[in-house]
């Protein structure tokens, strides 16, 4: 079993015993998920440490969309709620590049693939994605791969 998913049980036996409700409720819906994507398929499997990240990234995604909608539908609680639940999510993934660190990696792949011009933007993508593996969200890298690519 991955140390991650370990770590999302014992953190939730934790908040029960300390009634922190959206830490709680959190936690379960991450566990689950996880356990959703285990059975999916023809056979049971275990995820690994990356392939946590990548779920828990596609969940924290997930809730900052859903708070947005929420505030624009101006149900302000509901958008609370899931920012409450998008930041325990958070505790868990990879700290985020700057702009600074992404820019420089990004630059650093388009030296080594020799990419030039919107039809680079694969080749960049497939050598900078691996890199980075859920420490940026794939819009900012596609946007800035384009930024660096167009200039």
């Amino acid at each position: 079993m991955s140390e991650l998913k370990d770590r999302l049980k014992s953190d939730l036996t934790t908040a029960i015993k300390a009634r922190d409700k959206v830490r709680t409720g959190t936690l379960r819906m991450v566990l689950a998920a996880i356990s959703t994507e285990e059975a999916a398929g023809s056979t049971q499997r275990v995820l690994g440490d990356d392939e946590v990240v990548t779920l828990l990234t596609r969940e924290a995604k997930k809730r900052r969309e859903a708070a947005e909608a929420f505030e624009k539908g101006g149900r302000p609680e509901q958008a609370q709620a899931e920012r409450a639940e998008s930041a325990v999510i958070s505790d868990y993934l990879p700290a985020q590049l700057t702009d600074e660190e992404l820019a420089t990696m990004i630059s650093d792949a388009i030296r080594e693939t020799g990419a030039e011009g919107p039809r680079g933007m694969g080749q960049v993508m497939k050598v900078v994605n691996p890199k980075i593996a859920g420490r940026a969200e794939g819009s900012r890298v596609a946007a800035e791969v384009k930024r660096q690519l167009a200039g």
